[in-house]
């Protein structure tokens, strides 16, 4: 099942996203080699600083997303203040 995932940040958490920025990242490419996220960016205000995240992930049941969310070094870090789930499904011209 396939989810957007929409997180944006606690003010002033540029520092916190900075300092697990790495292990967001490892985690991000891990997701990508098993080809649960499909697409992810940053989002940004409009000064361009950041302001939070949107994921297109794929997994089998939105349990196994909880999970993935518990983990998720973005929410451990207290950078991700509000996070938004909705099913969705990725049209075949994006689907790879």
């Amino acid at each position: 099942m396939q989810f957007i995932v929409i997180a944006y940040d606690y003010k002033n958490s540029l520092e916190r996203r900075f300092a697990v920025r790495e292990k967001h990242i490892e985690l991000g490419d891990k997701l990508v080699a098993e080809r649960k996220a499909l697409y992810g960016v940053a989002l940004l205000d409009r000064k361009g600083d950041m302001k939070g995240s949107v994921y297109i992930l794929d997994f089998p049941t939105r349990e196994g997303l909880d999970e993935y969310l518990k983990n998720e070094p973005y929410v451990i870090g207290k950078v991700w203040e509000k996070i938004e789930v909705i099913p969705c499904k990725v049209g075949p011209s994006f689907a790879k």
